[in-house]
Formats: structure tokens, sequence, C-alpha cells
């Protein structure tokens, strides 16, 4: 059924919102903002034509508050939701709360939703559709269940015991030895339980140098299912990626089995809308294992659209207003290599958080150089949220052109002073002999820390103004030269 969208909210803030608000403003779309108190002034509230306040800082009461912002929504004149990523965005009741209040919803069906937000449902799905998937156990609720099971299937050390809702790294745990099992299982479940109000734990075998292989998926609601090919998330800290990019380097034929697999999975659920299917890949037996399926917009789907001309979030507005993809299989031909950085406020050495506001923010420009921005100079950076304020992307010919590049930008223009960033380390990371040559894992920040720290060439507003004070000294010492 076709429907229209004539006005926006964005059910986020910082860069998802913003995001967001750029394809609405190519589309003559208007949006809705919301805010939370400490957000008064943010960069998305400006950007969007409207913008309501909807509770204090605490997300409980601002951003996931589903209440509050169906209310905004219908107040402020907006007919259609896009939650973005984080907070709401794959919470199928708020799905069905906005479709309920006769609303758009910018996403995949509630039902949909709620079938992959089960970790152990999706696992069994995807076996049904033969998906390979990691050997593991559900339904744990001691040690001896996880030992027994070890022994039974004689699966060695190390393990990973992981939350049977939500992701983003939280409420995971990696068990080394035997003794650690119990203590690693009442962690994981006090984590996922403080972090998604559900304290179910599945393990499963650790896939030792492992890569991190997604497939970013579009679909309509006349069962046409397009692969837009796949992204490497591999570099990660924390179990939260740092660094993405697009293809990623397995071999063709490889490629195309784990794309069309993914495809095929989607194709079984119904999904609809854009959506990521995740794998684990070992390389030393050259083989893909599902993870999960995120029934939303990925942080790095601008690497995508990079390598493929396409705007996601434009396709997502398509799907929900009720019209076909608009692209087929063969029209989808990627032509280049992209790269993306997240730019985080923290400690590069420690990943502890590094709030305050920022003093100073230049972005990089040139050619094949994309920036996303969730803040502006002189905007705080709250501790109540999300630590990511930037995505900076690159790309180029091939992955030799797309570091390059990269390179560039964050060597060139960009400054960023008043809080510390990830981005010393990022550029240790692409300038790193293994990362150039494509040997890493997602092990590969854990295994080079200090190696990748030593390499730190940090610059800040002291080291430019002690050039400048050189240059002026030679001057003054000199006396006035011929090109002045």
């Amino acid at each position: 059924m076709q429907r229209t969208i004539r006005k926006v909210l964005v059910a986020n803030r910082g860069v998802p919102a913003v995001r967001i608000m750029h394809t609405c403003r190519d589309r003559k779309i208007p949006t809705t903002a919301v805010y939370s108190t400490p957000d008064r002034l943010a960069y998305h509230v400006f950007m969007a034509d409207t913008a309501i306040h909807i509770g204090d800082a605490p997300p409980i009461v601002s951003y996931l508050n589903a209440d509050r912002i169906i209310e905004a929504a219908l107040c402020s004149g907006s007919n259609a939701i896009h939650p973005g990523w984080g907070f709401l965005a794959e919470n199928a009741d708020f799905a069905q709360q906005v479709i309920d209040a006769g609303l758009i919803w910018i996403g995949p069906s509630p039902e949909v939703i709620r079938l992959m937000g089960d970790k152990i449902r999706a696992k069994e799905i995807a076996r049904r559709s033969n998906v390979p998937t990691v050997p593991g156990i559900e339904h744990v609720t001691s040690a001896e269940q996880i030992s027994t099971w070890m022994r039974d299937q004689e699966i060695a050390f190390p393990i990973i015991i992981k939350a049977v809702s939500g992701g983003g790294g939280k409420g995971m745990v990696r068990v080394d030895q035997p003794e650690q099992i119990a203590q690693a299982l009442v962690q994981a479940r006090s984590e996922a339980k403080k972090s998604f109000g559900d304290d179910a734990v599945l393990v499963e075998k650790y896939i030792e140098h492992g890569r991190h292989i997604e497939v970013q998926i579009v679909a309509d609601e006349y069962r046409h299912v397009v692969h837009l090919f796949e992204r490497e998330c591999t570099l990660q800290r924390r179990n939260q990626k740092i660094i993405e990019e697009a293809p990623s380097t397995l071999e063709n034929d490889l490629r195309q089995e784990i794309c069309v697999t993914a495809a095929r999975l989607m194709r079984r659920i119904g999904y609809t809308s854009a959506g990521t299917v995740e794998f684990i890949f070992e390389p030393a037996t050259q083989s893909f294992y599902f993870l999960e399926v995120n029934t939303r917009l990925q942080v790095e789907h601008g690497i995508t659209e990079l390598i493929t001309g396409l705007d996601i979030v434009s396709i997502m507005l398509d799907v929900a207003e009720g019209k076909p993809l608009p692209i087929k299989q063969l029209d989808v031909v990627p032509n280049r290599w992209a790269l993306e950085v997240r730019l985080n406020a923290e400690d590069p050495k420690t990943f502890g958080p590094s709030f305050g506001k920022i003093t100073r923010l230049r972005t990089p420009l040139g050619p094949n150089v994309r920036v996303l921005l969730g803040t502006t100079e002189g905007e705080d950076i709250p501790p109540y949220y999300d630590s990511l304020f930037m995505l900076l992307m690159a790309s180029g010919a091939d992955r030799a052109d797309a570091l390059r590049v990269m390179d560039r930008a964050l060597t060139g223009d960009l400054r960023i002073e008043g809080v510390k960033t990830l981005a010393p380390l990022l550029l240790s990371i692409i300038r790193h002999p293994k990362f150039v040559s494509g040997d890493f894992s997602t092990k590969f920040i854990e295994q080079h820390l200090p190696e990748l720290v030593s390499g730190f060439s940090e610059r800040t507003s002291e080291d430019e103004m002690l050039r400048v004070a050189q240059y002026v000294a030679e001057i003054s010492a000199l006396g006035a030269q011929s090109w002045m």
C-alpha cells in the first residue's frame, strides 16, 4: 500500500540524527528533532525544522521514552518516525507503538525485530535456512552446563558467553580457563540484565583470529531482497567496532557465497527495509558462521554508500512509503574501496571516556573524504550517551588508495581540542604494516596495543604555537626574506 511521508521525526540524537536529516533535506522532507535537557543546543536540534524537548538527561526519561517520542511526533505534525541506530532502533514494542499511533515506521516490521532480537531464535532460524552457525549451547543457567557441553562436544577454550538480547558488545565475556567459567557467567548475566533487562545468555565456541564480516541488505514489501555486498568490521576494541571497510578482502567466490547466503536468510524471515547480517569468518578454514541480524541502519552504512553510489536511508524512506526497491541485484556494482573510522571522545590509550566541551573542531577537506558530524565546535560531549561524535570516511580506486586518503584526512586538516579522541590510535592502526597487508583479526588491537600507542603522534595547539614562535624567531634573526 502506497503511503506518503510528509514529515519525519528522528528518534535519536547526534550522529545518527544528523545522518537521517541529511537525506530528508535532499528529499525536501521536513524533520522534527527530539532532545534532552543537556542537548538543547545540540547540532541535530538546529538542523531540524522542528525541535521538541522530551525529558532530562537520563536516556530512560528522554531518548528511551517511547510515549514522549510518539507524543512529540503527533504534536509536531510528523507522520513518520526513523529511529536511526541505538536507543529504540531495535525495540519491537516501540515499533509497534509507532504503528498503533497511526504513524509510519521507517524500519523492518515489529515481528521481524522481535524475532531477530532473540539470538537463540535467530540462530535456530539460521540453521533451518542452511546458514552455518557457531557451535554453541543455549538456555544456559549454570557453569556445570557449560562444562558438560564442552566435554561432550570436545570444545576447547576459549569460549564466549553472550547476552541473548541486545548487542553492541555488551553482555559478552570471553572465558579462557575452566576456573573462570562460573564468574564469567555471573558477569555476563549481570551485564545483560543491566543493559537489556534480560539476563538470558548463550555460550559459543570463540573463533580465534576471526574476522567480522557483515552483509548489507535492503528489501521491500514485495519480497524483493537485494544485497549491497559486504563490509569488513574486524577492527574492534571491547567488542565494539572502530574501523570498517568495504568491500572486505575476501576472495570473490567466497564473497558471492556469503552475500547470497545473507540475502536468502533475509528473504526467509520476510525482512523489509535496510538491515545487516553479521558473520564471523575463520581464515584458517575459510569458513563463515552466522552471528546475528541487525534490524536497523548500521553506523557503518556510509562506506557501502560510497562504493555503490546508493543512499540507503533514502531506500528506507521508499520502502516505508510502500514503494518497490529502486534497484535490482544486477544494478549493484561496487567500483570503489572505502574506509570509515569512528571518532569517539575517548582516551586512545585506555578507552576511558573523555567528556567535556569541544573547544576547537576542524574537519578534513579534499577529494574522496566524507565527514558525518554529530556535534559542532563549542558543544559539550555529555557523559550520558554514546561518545561517538564524528564518522570520518575515505574512498579510493582500491584499498591502498583509500588508505592514503584516510591517512591524509587524519593528519591534514583534522583538529579536535577540548576532549581526547581515538584519532591517534586510528592513525597508528592504518599505518601498521599488518593492517596495510590485510593480516588482522578481531584481536588485532588487543595484541598490538603497546606498539600502536608507541606510534602516537598527537598534535596539540601548543605544538602549533611552538611552530609559529619558531617561524617568528627565524624571521627576527634573519630579517625580511625575498619572498615576503
